[in-house]
């Protein structure tokens, strides 16, 4: 157990990506029994965000799927029969889900950019474990993965993995944010949200700007707590600066096949901040490097249980302050992954995994 804005409760959570963008359950009933029976096996943590709908043709345009995401947590909560009051809803702003980039319609407005969210090893998964590749483009202060591509509000970057046909569109203008902000809320069924993240720094708007943004909701009601995702240890100390005590969580990649090449899990110890791991498996988009996994495999077979199981429990061991968030797509995969939470690897165990895995220093 740990506390999260304001919350106590297991350190592992539940993503709901995988319930509500493009490969999600056909049937809407089965993600709120998913969601469910998270719920039920214990979970206190719910993940999701503004953009988590199918790509639409023109992300800035009209989509008839706009607050999939958050209307489905919504709805899972409002049915459920346990205690609604103990559950942490986060959400996150800041994010489009792109158009198809084959759609030569739409792209002289959306420049593609390598993502540099995913690592650079990669090979087949099955689904629910996959993984992708980064490629810096240049350096800029506001964020170094990217180059400035305009100031023009018709020409904005999209973040494309290696091989996928859609890829997410950042947008940290305060006016966007503001918006997104307070349409969460009213999806989520709330006067005040408990935790919203900045998705992901907007290289063409200074990550000052964009913090101002939260902070200005966070004066005004709109929510109680703020997180920051996919930053750097520079970006962090400025949410830091401009936050203050409202500042709670980092939600960064990590994972063995992800290890938090930049350290910022250690400079959250550091400053008293969550870790929070997306992708804590590997994520289910893109190709991922399986064998980063082939020691939890390992351990798996001794112990007759998944590897997805041990990963999990490996990954709670890094230190008390992080939260590991995978997602599900039906019942069993989140039942066996919040199974992790009682699964206590031996020092042996560790010291096997910890082998090949880089570990908080």
């Amino acid at each position: 157990m740990a506390r999260l804005a304001g919350f106590d409760m297991p350190r592992l959570g539940m993503g709901t990506m995988a319930l509500a963008i493009e490969g999600r359950p056909a049937d809407r009933a089965e993600a709120i029994d998913t969601i469910h029976a998270g719920l039920d096996a214990g979970v206190r943590y719910l993940d999701t965000a503004w953009s988590y709908y199918l790509p639409s043709r023109a992300p800035f345009g009209s989509s008839a799927d706009f607050g999939y995401g958050e209307q489905l947590v919504a709805e899972a909560l409002r049915t459920w029969d346990g205690p609604r009051d103990e559950v942490l809803i986060a959400t996150k702003t800041g994010f489009w889900r792109s158009c198809d980039i084959a759609d030569t319609a739409v792209l002289p407005r959306y420049r593609v950019v390598p993502s540099p969210f995913r690592n650079s090893q990669s090979n087949t998964s099955r689904p629910g474990t996959t993984q992708s590749s980064p490629s810096q483009s240049g350096k800029s202060k506001s964020h170094p993965h990217f180059r400035p591509l305009s100031n023009d509000d018709d020409v904005r970057p999209v973040f494309q993995a290696e091989g996928s046909r859609y890829g997410w569109v950042p947008d940290g203008r305060p006016s966007t944010i503001a918006r997104q902000a307070r349409e969460s809320a009213r999806r989520l069924g709330v006067d005040t949200l408990d935790l919203i993240y900045s998705h992901g720094p907007d290289p063409q708007i200074p990550y000052e700007d964009q913090m101002a943004a939260f902070r200005k909701l966070v004066d005004e009601g709109v929510t109680r707590y703020v997180g920051v995702s996919r930053v750097n240890t520079e970006q962090i100390d400025i949410a830091r600066d401009v936050l203050g005590d409202s500042l709670v969580a980092v939600q960064n990649q990590f994972s063995p096949s992800y290890p938090d090449p930049e350290n910022t899990m250690a400079h959250c110890r550091d400053l008293g901040l969550a870790f929070v791991c997306w992708s804590p498996l590997g994520g289910f988009l893109d190709p991922v490097n399986q064998r980063a996994y082939d020691r939890f495999r390992d351990v798996a077979a001794e112990r007759d249980c998944s590897y997805q199981r041990v990963t999990l429990a490996w990954e709670l061991t890094r230190y008390e302050g992080l939260f590991t968030i995978p997602s599900a797509r039906n019942p069993h995969e989140i039942e066996d992954s919040f199974a992790a939470t009682s699964l206590r690897l031996t020092d042996g165990e560790l010291r096997y995994l910890n082998m090949e895995s880089n570990t908080i220093r």
